[in-house]
């Protein structure tokens, strides 16, 4: 073999490899000679977790009408186009903190993110807020990051393990505990009690909140909250509990629980990228009257509508 033909064949197994690779191919048949020019812009990532949060972007970013390109990463859908001026990046990231950890770390690590955002929907653990109000917090933790122990003989108390250091309150067997974290700065992993949400983006919010004028409720006609602060929690679980919902709200001050957003933040603290969640409540966690379910399928799309309007005017302000 001349040395001309092997460059040939190298060059040629580079081209392969090169397409085996290349994060949104969706498959071998439908590539063409000519790859797709890489994404250089930076984006805004736009986040929501579920099918209702979906549609609401669906709805209001008009996603399906021709102005977004999708990609497609390991089943994950990514739409790539622009609102209020802005280059964005929509996703559906999946329900719970794996998913959502997942699908954000596989956009960051193939498109150029600059900032990444959220909205959907919660459950409500501060008593003061209603189905519909949206909140903004400033920080998010893990509730259900935990150890659960043994009582002892007597019943009195509980076997903690050696190694365990109580910092919050306990409930029954349930004894939190922080996440510990890496990034970039940091030599080892350490203890993080809470992920801070982007100050910048924070003073965003608050402008756009203030210019959003009365936001009224298309399905109670209510006038909602829409309040910027506070702390949010995430757990591997659906919150449906006044107890449980009382116990979060009395240990981190939490106003609002989902499954996602603590691992959104978690992602992004570790690569360094400003965060900010937008989320409206679809239930009270648990709070509502004893006699009565749980009401989140009655307003979990109504309340995705109000938490994406409210992330647009954020998007505007930006």
């Amino acid at each position: 073999m001349t040395l001309f033909n092997r460059r040939q064949l190298i060059a040629r197994c580079a081209l392969l490899a090169a397409t085996l690779l290349s994060p949104f191919t969706p498959n071998l048949v439908a590539q063409t000679a000519t790859p797709a020019p890489a994404i250089r812009k930076p984006l805004i990532a736009v986040l929501n977790a579920y099918p209702p949060e979906m549609d609401a972007m669906v709805k209001e970013f008009k996603l399906l009408e021709g102005g977004f390109t999708e990609k497609r990463v390991k089943g994950f859908r990514y739409y790539i186009g622009t609102v209020e001026g802005k280059d964005i990046v929509v996703f559906e990231t999946g329900i719970s903190m794996v998913n959502a950890a997942m699908a954000l770390q596989l956009a960051l690590e193939r498109l150029p993110i600059s900032h990444v955002l959220f909205a959907g929907v919660a459950g409500g653990t501060d008593p003061t807020l209603r189905v519909g109000d949206v909140v903004i917090p400033e920080k998010w933790a893990y509730h259900s990051e935990a150890a659960y122990f043994n009582p002892t003989p007597d019943g009195k108390d509980w076997m903690k393990a050696e190694y365990f250091t109580k910092r919050y309150p306990n409930y029954g067997m349930i004894f939190p505990a922080d996440m510990f974290a890496v990034r970039a700065s940091k030599e080892k992993f350490e203890r993080v009690p809470h992920f801070s949400v982007d100050a910048s983006l924070l003073e965003v919010a608050r402008r756009a909140v203030k210019k959003l004028g009365p936001v009224i409720s298309a399905k109670t006609g209510r006038e909602i909250t829409v309040s910027v602060g506070g702390v949010g929690v995430t757990g591997t679980v659906f919150l449906d509990n006044r107890d449980y919902r009382k116990f979060v709200h009395d240990t981190w001050g939490a106003r609002c629980a989902d499954m996602e957003t603590t691992a959104y933040a978690h992602v992004c603290y570790t690569n360094e990228i400003p965060f900010l969640a937008v989320r409206a409540l679809s239930d009270l966690a648990g709070g509502q009257d004893h006699s009565e379910l749980n009401v989140i399928d009655a307003n979990e799309g109504i309340s995705s509508v109000h938490a994406v309007k409210v992330l647009r005017a954020i998007l505007r302000e930006m």
